[in-house]
Formats: C-alpha cells, structure tokens, sequence
C-alpha cells in the first residue's frame, strides 16, 4: 500500500475515533452556523485539527484545503479534507456521515480514503491500482441502464436559487429509475457508487471536499465523474454526474435539457 495513503487512512480513524466518541454528547456540543443551513461544531473542528497534525508530522511541507481551517500553502501536493460530511445528520443521531481525505499532485488526484466510522467502512483508491473497501476491491454497477437503478442526490442547501432547476433535474430522472436517496453526505454517497450500492449520483453547489476522494474512488472502479456538461470542471463548478459508464450517460442526456442558463455545468 502507497506510504501516504497508509498515513491517510490513519488520519482518517483517528478523525472517526473522536466522532464516535462524541455521538452520545451530541446535544450538548457547541454548534455555529456558517450559513443557513450549514453547520459547524467542535467536533468537526477537533476532528479536521487531528486529520492535520497526523498529515503535517508526516509531511510537512505539502499544502492542505480543509473544509474549517481554509487553505494553507505548501508545495505540488496538496490534501483536501472534510473531517465531518453530514454534520446535519451527525447532530440529529441520523447515522449517515464520513470522513473524506483526497491528495492531490500538481492538481491530479492519486490518494482517497473516505471512512464510514459507524459502520468501520473504509473506502480507499490510489490512481491506477483500483478501489477498496476494508481490502476487499469493489467496482461499480454492472446495471447496463436506468430502468431499475438506485440513485443518489443532494439537495442545493447552499445554492437554493437553482432549487427549481434542481427539482426539474429530479422530475426528469424519477421516472425512469427504481428510486432516488437523498441521505446526506455526498462523500459516502459517491464512495456507495464506487461500490455499487448505488448506480449513480448527482448534485450541484458541492465543495471540493465533498468530492475529491469520492472522485478517485469512482474512477479506480471503473465509473466516471463529470460536470453537467460532461466536462471535467466539477470541482470548480460544484456540479457533478458520477455514474457507471451507461448510466453516466443516461443521466447527462435526461437532465441536460432542464438545466437553466444561470448553472454553471
């Protein structure tokens, strides 16, 4: 196993060890609000802070983009993290939420560790040696269409002026698949594609460490990852279709067409 994914997986524990610890103290955890809708506690921010000391003892002279603690400069490695996905869902006692830790060199992503600490899942990817969940390589669905297909989404909490272009997107695809889950934390959504769990996945006004590990996953097993436009700015624009190569497809050619001229794909 790659040296510096070893040390993201260890970070990455190390992040669930405090989350789980804190589950039952939840109600009496300090809590912000960055914005409507969106929140931060303490243990995001313990959790992001122990993420950070294990990468910088280990190498500290690489570049970090932290969901909490912002950017800090470092050289042609840089690591993008969200030490808490679904910090809504966390607060509530809804078990759904994860760890994503993505490296990237020169602005290609080649480490993803995303880590379900519940459920003790562990999602790892590093470029061009395939994707694992708990050592066991995973691929994503074999489904050759959308008839049938589980998919997964995410409602634009932080862009609600495209709401409507976002349900149209939604009334468009729901008739042709089996259903649609709307569960919280994109990051374990895309690492479920990545697994087959679900068939595909979209969403529009993600951050880049909601994304990032999720991405290399997806790619290591097999799928792709696009903007609505089927280009590869999703980490600028926010938005993006991650799917087996098939359903990939399908989905771009349902929604594309409700997409309004504001969205940037």
């Amino acid at each position: 196993m790659q040296p510096m994914l070893n040390i993201a997986i260890r970070a990455a524990r190390r992040a669930g060890t405090i989350i789980i610890r804190s589950i039952e103290k939840r109600q009496d955890l300090h809590v912000e609000s960055k914005a409507k809708n969106d929140f931060v506690s303490e243990v995001d921010r313990q959790a992001e802070a122990a993420i950070i000391s294990i990468l910088r003892k280990a190498y500290p002279s690489h570049a970090i983009l932290a969901e909490e603690g912002g950017a800090q400069k470092g050289n042609e490695y840089q690591w993008i993290i969200d030490p808490l996905d679904g910090t809504t869902n966390f607060l509530h006692g809804n078990p759904q939420f994860s760890v994503s830790i993505a490296l990237t060199k020169s602005n290609y992503l080649e480490q993803a560790v995303i880590y379900d600490p519940l459920r003790d899942e562990l999602y790892t990817a590093s470029r061009g040696e395939g994707a694992l969940l708990n050592d066991r390589r995973i691929r994503v669905s074999g489904l050759g269409s959308l008839d049938g297909a589980l998919l997964g989404t995410g409602f634009p909490f932080r862009m609600q002026e495209h709401i409507d272009t976002y349900l149209n997107t939604f009334k468009a695809l729901y008739p042709f698949v089996s259903d649609i889950r709307r569960a919280g934390s994109a990051a374990l959504d895309l690492a479920y594609v990545a697994a087959g769990r679900l068939d595909g996945f979209w969403e529009l006004g993600l951050k880049k460490w909601d994304m990032a590990a999720g991405v290399l996953l997806i790619q290591e097993a097999g799928g792709f990852s696009t903007d609505f436009g089927g280009g590869n700015d999703y980490l600028k624009t926010g938005n993006i279709v991650a799917a087996s190569p098939r359903i990939h497809k399908e989905i771009l050619q349902t929604i594309q067409p409700h997409l309004s001229k504001g969205l940037k794909r």
